[in-house]
């Protein structure tokens, strides 16, 4: 094999040595690319949950591209937000991924949205890097977002964050915001509470969200909420970020009185806030159990007489206990309280509302003067 021919002195000594690096520096950018997208992705990505059963890679993209925009939410020019989706149908869930960081922060604003119908939940994916992603863009949602065009509430989900958010739907629109928490918080006190309405008119679109201060109020209200007929709506009330709850065995029993309580506090609702009787009902205050013995069962009726005598003057006590043959007699787990006046039953039950009493949160709703009188403790308005 004859050799190459001698390298001329002085002519392109460099020739091959530049080419080399020329082609090594295409080689090496390529790469250099695909890592910096990679090391982006975990902050440009966003996670869906509880998507409907017909989403779509399609169908998502389209829609959060448009709620994008209308919430003015596009920082990195025109066109559309999402460049991808991917959709786990069996789990329910989509992993959203956007143009930039900072338009996946903006789109963290959507939270509670609903997509064809269903409330979803906008969180960070698990690979989230908060340190890292804070070096490459904003982490935070743009505080002069547009949400009310989608019909969110700005600074709504400061109170409504975490897996317990219920969201409420079915409502009647005449349902005011106030009637509304009252129903809501008949299973206890709130933490967050929103009721979505239309920017324009400012009315009802008939549905809500809240979160309850305790965490283990969320399932037992869901399942006592859910279906409750409204007038001519019937409630939808479930967690935001899941489907329909499932109810555990153990809370079947629990459920059943409080099923009795909303259909107390329904009729409450519907006769224009509920017309003040002489007489309370108390919920959530003592156990079956603990009106079996004689002692302890003598020991509430003083205890309850006290906190009654507080409001006013009282003309009667009733506490229903379980027959002797273990059956659970009507009316079993409720405190009956007669005033003298609609004065003191007014005040017992705006003061003995959501207090405590052995621990547990009390119930207080007005009873019909006429059933108490016939001894029916387990009538409804």
């Amino acid at each position: 094999m004859p050799a190459p021919p001698p390298a001329i002195s002085g002519v392109f000594p460099n020739m091959l040595s530049l080419a080399a690096v020329q082609q090594m520096g295409t080689i090496s950018m390529m790469p250099v690319q695909a890592m910096t997208q990679q090391a982006t992705r975990h902050a440009r990505r966003v996670y869906v949950g509880g998507l409907p059963p017909t989403a779509n890679e399609q169908s998502v993209a389209i829609f959060f591209s448009h709620v994008m925009a209308a919430i003015g939410g596009n920082t990195a020019g025109p066109g559309d937000a999402v460049v991808n989706v991917y959709i786990n149908h069996e789990k329910k869930f989509a992993f959203v991924e956007m143009r930039s960081v900072e338009e996946a922060s903006n789109a963290m604003a959507l939270d509670g949205i609903i997509f064809e119908g269903t409330p979803v939940k906008v969180r960070r994916p698990s690979d989230y890097n908060p340190s890292l992603a804070a070096t490459l863009g904003p982490s935070q949602p743009n505080p002069n977002l547009n949400l009310a065009a989608v019909g969110l509430t700005p600074g709504s989900a400061g109170g409504l964050e975490g897996p317990d958010r219920i969201f409420v739907g079915g409502l009647p629109y005449y349902f005011t915001e106030a009637q509304i928490r009252e129903l809501l918080e008949s299973f206890g006190q709130l933490r967050g509470f929103d009721l979505v309405k239309d920017r324009e008119t400012g009315n009802s679109k008939g549905y809500a969200f809240c979160v309850y201060q305790d965490p283990a109020v969320t399932d037992i209200a869901c399942a006592a909420l859910n279906g409750i007929k409204m007038g001519d709506k019937t409630l939808t009330v479930r967690r935001a970020n899941q489907g329909a709850s499932q109810t555990k065995p153990e809370q079947e029993s629990v459920y059943l009185h409080l099923q009795q309580q909303v259909a107390l506090q329904k009729q409450v609702l519907q006769v224009s806030g509920g017309h003040p009787s002489r007489v309370i009902c108390l919920t959530n205050v003592v156990t079956a159990d603990e009106l079996r013995d004689d002692r302890e069962y003598e020991d509430i009726m003083v205890d309850m007489r006290e906190e009654g005598e507080k409001f006013g003057s009282l003309m009667n006590v009733v506490i229903p206990r379980p027959q002797p043959d273990a059956e659970l007699a009507p009316g079993v787990g409720k405190v009956f309280l007669e005033y003298v006046d609609a004065d003191g039953a007014t005040k017992a039950r705006a003061g003995m509302n959501g207090r405590k009493f052995g621990g547990k949160e009390v119930v207080a709703v007005y009873y019909p003067e006429e059933k108490f009188a016939q001894g029916i403790y387990d009538s409804y308005y």
